[in-house]
Parts: C-alpha cells; sequence; structure tokens
C-alpha cells in the first residue's frame, strides 16, 4: 500500500510530543497529517503485551473510526537494570511514580551497576478496512547518572544513545529525529508506503 503525497493520514495520538516528532519526520514526504487528538477521536485501552501490538490498537481504532489511512507508534524505555521494564508500561510507570522527575529518580537509583538500556518504537499503519502494516526500530543507549536538557519529552533527559555524550534532551529535534527508534521504524515504513 503506497501513501501518496497530499494524501489526509491520522497520526493516532494525544502525546504533542509525539505528533510533533512525527511531523518531522514525514514532512519531507508530504503527507497532510492530523491527530487523532484534533479530530476529537478517543484513545483505545492499550492492553497488548507489546509495543507491535499496541501500535496495532491505536491504527486501527483511528482509521476504522476515521475512515483514512492511520499511522500510530508505541513506544517505551527499556532498562537492563530494570530487566526490560518500564518497557510497555513507560507511561504508566511515570504515572504511578508520580511524574516523569520521579521515574527518572527510580531509573537513575536502579541503573547504578548496570545503565544499559534502549528505547523501542513500533510503527503500524493501518487502512479503514483493516489491514496493518507494523515496523518496530531500536536506539540503544546508557541511562545518564541525572537527567540533562530541557527538550524532547518523557524520559529523554536520562537517556543517552550510544555514540553520544549528549541525552536525547540535549540534541536538537534534527539530531534526536535523525538516530531515535522512531526514526528507525520509520525509515522502514516509508521504504515500504513513501514514494
Amino acid at each position: 500500500m503506497r501513501l501518496e503525497r497530499g494524501q489526509r493520514v491520522v497520526i493516532a495520538t494525544h502525546n504533542a510530543g509525539k505528533l510533533a516528532e512525527f511531523a518531522l519526520l514525514l514532512a519531507p514526504h508530504g503527507l497532510d497529517c492530523v491527530s487523532s487528538g484534533a479530530l476529537g477521536l478517543k484513545e483505545p485501552v492499550e492492553d497488548a503485551p507489546d509495543f507491535a501490538g499496541n501500535a496495532r490498537i491505536k491504527a486501527l481504532a483511528a482509521a476504522t473510526t476515521s475512515g483514512l489511512a492511520a499511522i500510530a507508534d508505541d513506544s517505551g524505555l527499556e532498562v537492563a537494570a530494570l530487566g526490560g521494564a518500564p518497557g510497555v508500561r513507560s507511561a504508566r510507570f511515570a504515572q504511578e511514580a508520580g511524574g516523569y522527575a520521579a521515574a527518572m529518580a527510580n531509573i537513575i537509583a536502579a541503573s547504578r551497576a548496570d545503565d544499559r538500556a534502549a528505547f523501542a518504537a513500533a510503527i503500524c499503519l493501518a487502512t479503514p478496512e483493516g489491514r496493518t502494516f507494523t515496523y518496530l526500530g531500536w536506539c540503544r543507549g546508557r541511562i545518564a547518572p541525572a537527567p540533562r536538557g530541557d527538550g524532547g519529552f518523557g524520559y529523554d533527559p536520562v537517556f543517552v544513545p550510544l555514540g553520544e555524550t549528549r541525552s536525547f534532551a540535549e540534541l536538537d529535534k534534527a539530531e534526536k529525529s535523525a538516530i531515535s527508534h522512531r526514526y528507525r521504524a520509520l525509515r522502514q515504513f516509508a521504504a515500504a508506503h513513501l514514494g
């Protein structure tokens, strides 16, 4: 399935940070992107055990409700010292900790002996008829000893990608986009669906 320049697609998110990243990554392809939040679409329950399943749930809900092709992602931080957690529970992990600052403090404390981590992303394209196409991407790195930077969102201040000394939150948007987990999944998506 090919998406054409100028075609309207739903980005299945209510998260302004994710929408901004998608807009930057998709800008060269000329898609007319609108968020599910802007369309007033409800957020579905994300109860899959993995990123691919949750991305599929969100993309299908947006596509079948809007009648447009929809792109969704599910992503999160996997911390070696926490056995891969918070993973698919990344947003809930922060909520349960009382916010991202507290969650990052917990992650830093747990990662003193083993600071390996990765951001993972799944991107799913869904059609209103129910067809889906899913792509996975990772950005490996480590947990910083303290949050750094004020860019990005979520766990970006504590994640330092391999080959970098700066956290995701210290990179500018273009630098982060060029190496991010979302970009790596989106590059596969673009090769398959964009002209």
